[in-house]
């Protein structure tokens, strides 16, 4: 991690960033994040439609910036864990929010799920988002590898969506903010419409926060910059109030009832902060009073997948985010060896350096987080998961730094090489195999989608959906027959 003080500006960067030491007068703006990563990071992302649907009207009047409502883990949740269909909870949320740009986060060419998918599943589903109601689409990589992220930017480009593309942001003997900067400028060129610097797990500390901010700017100054930070730590609502300084101007939050902990700064907090400052957002501090209030009484609702308002510092010293905390717990409870969780977190970043220092977010924190519980568990890559094979066979693309060979060798045998190319250059198109899956229970073009990514999640949705549909015909066709005058005879 550097400070302003410990490395200099780049050569390219340096005058531009000087003549604006603090950024000019502009108003803030605020996304809120309470409908996709408020609820992710707190309630396990279980919140139901209805839930949000209630609310919306009042969140739409607030003026917000945009609000992310979809994406990320929802569309997984959605069918898993909720039973509702994905496509339909976009439709109504476009319908329920006029007034509000709607965004959403995407894993480039993982799309909202875990892996790579073909080129035309990507094309069909950003397409699409695009149809359903969807106006910004946030993209990143966790690897930072742009070449998985040049394909969605690339469709949603060409049908209109606003594209914002994600820097990353992580600390490791590879990673600079001058490096950060020089991403950002890249995905410009790739024809970003705006940047996202992203901290998934809340490690940026102000005055860092302060030094990327500026390198950023200074790097694209044409275009606008969002910052994303989680409170994990305690110290997001403090990098914020600096990054806004060096010139950010939008950042993400939550409704203060579903905000800190793992989720984002409380949305009223920056807004009072801001408020008679250059960057006032301009929006009414009163009108969020009874949202807050309804999301406090509905957070009780699903308290059986609360993680609570506790801060995790260990994040700071392991870059663990939250979630992994918990999976690790319950996953070295079901062995019951949790007294060997500090073992965990101290392997965490051993097993992050042997792939290539990866920032920890989603799929790489799972990977690393499994990987390096079994080798605490069985032994130093005793057990190497499928997932991590994949990865040092280079099907997830290309790491910050490189990866250990002599792990490599052990994978991939003598001779064997990691995959240089795309990865997703190798992966035959997919979009007729899944249509094919998914006939038998599709009602609408979206449903190949829905069973490309999660074959087997989407088949017993559909199975189900199939069930209810069948019994509302039958509850429908025996009303029919009581309130008939005529006769019943069935065709």
């Amino acid at each position: 991690m550097q400070t302003e003080e410990e490395t200099p500006l780049s050569s390219a960067t340096e005058a531009a960033a000087a003549a604006c030491p603090v950024a000019p007068t502009r108003a803030v703006g605020i996304t809120d994040t309470t409908f996709r990563d408020g609820h992710q990071s707190l309630l396990a992302t279980r919140m139901k439609i209805e839930d949000l649907l209630e609310i919306a009207p009042e969140m739409d009047k607030v003026g917000f910036h945009s609000m992310e409502v979809w994406g990320g883990a929802t569309f997984d949740s959605c069918i898993r864990f909720l039973n509702e269909d994905p496509w339909e909870r976009l439709r109504r949320l476009k319908k329920a929010l006029p007034h509000t740009p709607t965004q959403m986060l995407l894993r480039g060419q993982n799309l909202v799920g875990y892996k790579h998918y073909a080129d035309d599943i990507v094309e069909a589903f950003v397409k699409k988002m695009r149809d359903n109601g969807m106006d910004i689409m946030r993209v990143f990589d966790a690897l930072s590898d742009r070449r998985n992220m040049a394909k969605a930017m690339e469709v949603a480009k060409k049908v209109g969506l606003h594209v914002q593309a994600s820097v990353v942001y992580t600390t490791s003997p590879v990673h600079s903010n001058e490096g950060m900067a020089e991403d950002a400028r890249l995905l410009a060129e790739m024809g970003a419409d705006s940047i996202c610097v992203k901290d998934m797990a809340g490690i940026m500390n102000p005055y860092d926060g302060y030094d990327l901010a500026r390198r950023v700017k200074a790097a694209v100054p044409d275009l606008p910059l969002q910052w994303h930070a989680h409170y994990t730590s305690g110290m997001a609502s403090m990098v914020y109030i600096k990054a806004i300084e060096a010139g950010v101007d939008v950042v993400d939050t939550a409704v203060s009832s579903m905000s800190m902990s793992t989720s984002q700064p409380p949305t009223e907090t920056i807004i009072a902060l801001l408020k008679g400052t250059p960057w006032d957002t301009g929006l009414d501090l009163a009108r969020l009073t009874d949202i807050a209030a309804f999301f406090t009484k509905v957070r009780k609702k699903y308290a059986a997948f609360d993680v609570g308002m506790t801060l995790d510092t260990n994040v700071l010293q392991y870059q663990i985010p939250g979630g992994m905390i918990s999976n690790f717990t319950s996953q070295l409870a079901q062995q019951n060896a949790l007294h060997r969780l500090k073992e965990v977190l101290e392997e965490v970043p051993r097993v992050r350096e042997d792939l290539g220092y990866p920032p920890l977010v989603t799929p790489t924190s799972q990977i690393v987080g499994s990987q390096a519980a079994m080798n605490v568990l069985a032994g130093r890559y005793k057990v190497i998961s499928n997932e991590v094979k994949a990865y040092l066979h280079g099907e997830y693309g290309q790491p910050p730094a490189p990866m250990n060979k002599e792990l490599q060798k052990q994978v991939l045998g003598d001779g064997g090489e990691a995959i240089t190319c795309r990865p997703a250059d190798l992966i035959p198109p997919g979009y007729a195999e899944a249509k094919a899956g998914a006939a038998p229970y599709m009602i609408q073009e979206e449903d190949v989608l829905t069973y490309a990514l999660f074959p087997p999640n989407a088949t017993k949705f559909f199975q189900e959906r199939l069930a209810a549909s069948a019994k509302v015909d039958s509850k429908l066709l025996e009303e029919s027959k009581k309130n008939s005058p005529l006769p019943y005879h069935p065709v």
